[in-house]
């Protein structure tokens, strides 16, 4: 399915309520794409309707160059919620380039993982659904610099790299149940 970005949260949602639970009893939803596509934007759409918790995968990585690390950080985050534990992760503080506290997540009907790697494959078996969320490159790096900073740049295209490499290897947007074009132009059509 494709959807535009106004309309993905309720078509994300009416597709998480025909599918059974992946996440122990709850499901899990993985909206990715590359950076400054709009994916934060959907995740708050579609828990706002949901009424569920976020986890945001920029608290996940170790910095710039954490993409290829967070797998780890993935496994303690989803294995437990698979038992119908609490999950958890470290919290990366960004400006202090460090690891901060711990953060306990309690399993919930639907938890909404988003960011970049957060369809990994090695994910699947416990995704619900994967939502793929993409935009040209000159609007993401217009938003990225907006919301980060121009002295971010540098980074930027250091990071792309790295997830244009991982998304590639992960073939993440061909194995998404819902395409949407971040820009919010298309409407709404099937892709499988």
């Amino acid at each position: 399915m494709r959807a535009s970005s106004a309309e993905a949260a309720e078509v994300v949602l009416a597709l998480l309520r025909e599918r059974r639970p992946t996440l122990g009893d709850g499901r899990l939803v993985c909206i990715d794409g590359p950076a400054g596509s709009g994916k934060t934007t959907l995740a708050a759409r579609l828990a706002a309707l949901a009424h569920a918790p976020v986890v945001h995968m920029d608290d996940l990585y170790d910095g710039w160059d954490g993409l290829p690390r967070v797998a780890d950080q993935l496994g303690t985050l989803l294995e437990p919620l698979a038992r119908r534990e609490p999950g958890r992760y470290r919290r990366y503080d960004w400006h202090a380039g460090a690891f901060a506290e711990t953060v306990t997540v309690p399993p919930a009907p639907l938890l909404v993982l988003e960011g970049v790697g957060s369809g990994s494959a090695a994910c699947s078996p416990l995704m619900t659904a994967l939502v793929w969320v993409e935009a040209p490159p000159d609007l993401r790096l217009r938003r990225g610099l907006e919301r980060d900073g121009p002295e971010v740049e540098p980074h930027w295209h250091r990071w792309t790299a790295a997830e244009a490499a991982h998304f590639a290897a992960d073939r993440t947007r061909e194995r998404a149940d819902v395409l949407v074009d971040g820009t919010g132009e298309p409407p709404a059509r099937h892709t499988r």
